[in-house]
């Protein structure tokens, strides 16, 4: 399978569900993801030199490649944090039906 055809993982964490489900929403209303999960979890960290500790909730968008700018910019730009972590996991394999939802789904 074309690794250009495979999903991307983009992760980001926000502080509370609501947060969460509404940025993943509008994510897939604009079509940015197909998909977006999201899960409970606890995080530390570094922040302004101090250890931190905080309950969090992780946001996973399952976009196309050629989306991720795009979908970085909206993240950005809509996400409260000061510095909000955003990064992509590559896909190595998927299941092509599958795959084929994603690219379908995150078209205009």
């Amino acid at each position: 399978m074309d690794h250009t055809c495979l999903p991307l993982l983009v992760v980001t964490t926000l502080a509370t569900r609501e947060q969460a489900l509404t940025l993943g929403r509008e994510m897939v209303e604009r079509r940015l993801a197909a998909c977006a999960q999201v899960s409970a979890i606890d995080s530390v960290y570094r922040w302004n030199s101090a250890v931190e500790q905080d309950a969090e909730f992780r946001l996973l968008l399952k976009t196309q490649p050629a989306l991720y700018a795009a979908l970085e910019a909206a993240l950005r730009d809509r996400h409260p944090y000061e510095l909000p972590a955003i990064h992509a996991i590559a896909t190595v394999q998927a299941e092509a039906a599958y795959a084929a939802w994603v690219q379908d789904s995150t078209q205009p």
